[in-house]
């Protein structure tokens, strides 16, 4: 999975929002997202495919965010691309205004600060107000049984 580009220039902004996706993915779909990266500049698709992960997709995540006030104006594209032929398997768009804080997402939010430092305090609640409506709509792939175990954790 990438972020690129990163939120407005920030790392840090760009590593929250793929941490984020990464784990809801992971959590809420049928994928299992081995590496999450979040870049300045777009990777190349066989950087991503490669290598003996067995990576049969890459999930794209494209934020472009402006500060507006006391919060963002974003927007979202997303697409997840197949490695065996690099064809869009699926994508989706999401936009909106967003504040700096969300007292529904405190605890979360306090989780990744924890995590990955004060800096992204003012991006956890964009980032998964803006990625929830378009991740919602992956497909749901069917897993094998070795899939299964994988994402349980239980090899």
């Amino acid at each position: 999975m990438v972020v690129q580009p990163l939120p407005e220039g920030q790392a840090k902004a760009g590593e929250v929002f793929a941490r984020i996706a990464r784990r809801y993915v992971n959590q809420k779909r049928d994928f299992l997202v081995k590496v999450e990266r979040f870049e300045a500049q777009p990777p190349e698709l066989s950087s991503l495919c490669g290598g003996d992960d067995a990576i049969e997709g890459v999930l794209w995540l494209h934020p472009v965010v402006t500060g507006a006030g006391d919060g963002f104006e974003a927007e979202l594209k997303a697409s997840l691309v197949r490695c065996a032929d690099g064809r869009e398997a699926w994508a989706a768009e999401a936009n909106g205004s967003f504040p700096v804080k969300d007292p529904g997402l405190v605890e979360v939010t306090g989780v990744y600060v924890r995590e990955l430092g004060p800096e992204v305090e003012r991006y956890v609640p964009l980032a998964m107000n803006l990625l929830r409506p378009a991740l919602d709509t992956l497909p749901q792939p069917t897993l094998t049984e070795d899939d299964v175990t994988e994402k349980l954790g239980l090899d």
